[in-house]
């Protein structure tokens, strides 16, 4: 330290963070040269590699996007949300949860909506690959009903599972970079694309129809299969409607996507084996 400066440990910490974190020098009060630099610089250093570091976190877990922007632009972008961000989490894994609504709010990103829509659709395969496991419905569960009863039963989705929407076609534009294809040009969509993430021993992504990706929502709210039913009848016409929500409700224990089902009135909460 310099002459004449006390200071604890706690308090010297502080101030070292807030040297990294908001640009505050009196740090350099209480801190010496080197033999070979001055104080200044050094802290010039340590700035340097904290902003390098969180830049890494962003590249970590959004190298898809980093795909697509390209380094340079990559790197503005990470060092942008950095600085209206800063790190309030030990975990690195928790720096980026606000990148998705950062790129869709902030210019020059927001006018480039399927920026926002890449780092969110990121963003939903990292959460389901680090969401809690849960048991998973199977069809010989399902079975334990009788028929008559199906139209009370509940479904409570697994925990990884995340609905999403987007007005561009960054789905296509994800699956080009993962698949290291060009990626297409930007399109917005009439229509919302709709998209569910969930893991199923790794993270997962697929596209659903505007029919099903209704029933989901309902589903995931809480709503009676018998009133799916009735929703999908509503929805796509009376003709198949519940040979529709069957195939649908299918394919999503097929794919691990419910993890328990509840009669209406007198709780059944059925038992099976997590996922490996």
């Amino acid at each position: 330290m310099t002459s004449g400066a006390t200071i604890g440990l706690a308090a010297l910490q502080d101030r070292f963070q807030k040297a990294l974190l908001s640009g505050d020098d009196r740090i350099l009060s209480i801190i010496p040269d080197s033999q070979r630099e001055r104080r200044d610089v050094l802290l010039s250093v340590y700035r340097h590699a904290y902003s390098q570091r969180l830049i890494e976190f962003v590249e970590n877990d959004h190298e898809l996007l980093h795909k697509y922007l390209g380094d340079e632009a990559f790197r503005e972008m990470a060092q942008a949300y950095a600085a209206a961000q800063p790190s309030h989490d030990r975990n690195a894994r928790y720096f980026c949860v606000h990148l998705p609504q950062f790129l869709k709010t902030v210019e020059p990103y927001k006018s480039q909506a399927q920026i926002s829509e890449l780092a969110a659709l990121e963003k939903a395969l990292n959460d389901a690959f680090d969401a809690a496991d849960a048991l998973v419905l199977t069809c010989a569960d399902l079975g334990r009903f009788r028929p008559e009863d199906w139209w009370r039963l509940t479904l409570k989705p697994h925990p990884s599972a995340l609905r999403i929407d987007c007005q561009t076609n960054a789905p296509d534009i994800w699956l080009s970079l993962k698949e290291e294809r060009k990626p297409p040009r930007l399109q917005n969509v009439a229509e919302s694309t709709h998209v569910l993430v969930w893991r199923q021993d790794i993270p997962k992504l697929r596209l659903l129809g505007a029919e099903e990706a209704m029933m989901w929502d309902e589903a995931a709210a809480g709503t009676y299969f018998g009133t799916l039913c009735e929703l999908v009848a509503t929805f796509g016409g009376l003709g198949g409607a519940e040979a529709r929500a069957a195939g649908y409700l299918q394919g999503w224990i097929d794919s691990g996507l419910v993890s328990e089902t509840e009669l209406m009135g007198a709780s059944q909460r059925l038992r099976t084996k997590p996922t490996k």
